[in-house]
């Protein structure tokens, strides 16, 4: 039976694919971790297949849903109340300062490893090559641009021009994940692996959630791209427009700061 709300929060209706999410990314971690010291690694593999499947199958709906929730209140139509705008923008601005606390963690561990290490990187690996990330800098600062512009295009009301360049925008970003998967390929036949001591462990560590975040990112951007090809947002409601946009320049940040010092310095 439905309730009636004597205020202006949204209370979301109870749904079994947010759980399903938790239990998805927790099978990958376990996963993860299984591949590198259970054997045999099928099981980890396994595992980390299934963690994948469930968490993406999950996502998708759980967005699905909060996407024809969002069109059944009127999001998108300039009907959004104050308070709901506020309480997502706080969200997420929350979200992004723990995604911040979490990458600096990565940031200290690397800094105290290099400060206690008088050779670094370690005499038994040779420093990593900065062509690619070079590349992969232009790559990520030219999609910060392309999101800008899709910004400012929406908000003068340029629909297949903020269309163009959002599709761009994740293009860019499959594109960098490209070349990290082609650059790990390179470094593993190189001798540079995750049993490389503190230096492989701490690099592939930072570097690879850099990348699933640009990943989930790209996700987020192929979803804002869909929505606007259904004739969601408009010049005055676009949240979650603003939200991916956000996050996709936050990604960049990060990367900037892991270019200058792990790959330059």
């Amino acid at each position: 039976m439905a309730h009636h709300q004597d205020h202006n929060f949204y209370i979301p209706a109870a749904s079994i694919w947010p759980p399903l999410s938790c239990l998805g990314a927790g099978l990958l971690a376990f996963g993860f971790i299984a591949k590198l010291h259970m054997s045999p690694a099928i099981i980890g593999t396994g595992l980390l297949l299934l963690g994948l499947l469930v968490t993406l199958t999950a996502a998708l709906q759980w967005f699905w849903e909060m996407t024809r929730s969002a069109k059944a209140r009127g999001f998108g139509k300039g009907m959004v109340p104050l308070v709901q705008d506020l309480g997502q923008r706080y969200g997420m601005v929350f979200f992004i300062a723990s995604e911040v606390m979490f990458f600096s963690a990565f940031f200290a561990a690397y800094f105290f490893l290099r400060a206690h290490n008088p050779e670094w990187p370690p005499a038994n690996i040779q420093a990593i090559p900065v062509h690619l990330p070079v590349l992969m800098t232009m790559i990520l600062l030219g999609s910060g641009v392309t999101i800008t512009l899709a910004h400012h295009a929406l908000l003068h009301n340029r629909r297949e021009e903020t269309l163009l360049m959002t599709f761009l925008t994740w293009q860019l970003g499959v594109i960098f994940l490209a070349i990290m998967a082609y650059e790990y390929t390179h470094l593993y036949h190189e001798g540079v692996t995750l049993s490389s001591g503190v230096f492989g462990s701490i690099f592939y560590m930072v570097t690879g959630f850099h990348g699933f975040h640009v990943l989930i990112g790209s996700l987020m951007l192929m979803w804002v791209h869909w929505r606007l090809q259904r004739g969601d947002f408009t010049r005055h409601n676009h949240f979650y427009f603003e939200a991916a946009a956000w996050y996709w320049h936050f990604v960049d940040v990060v990367w900037i700061g892991l270019f200058l010092f792990i790959y330059v310095l």
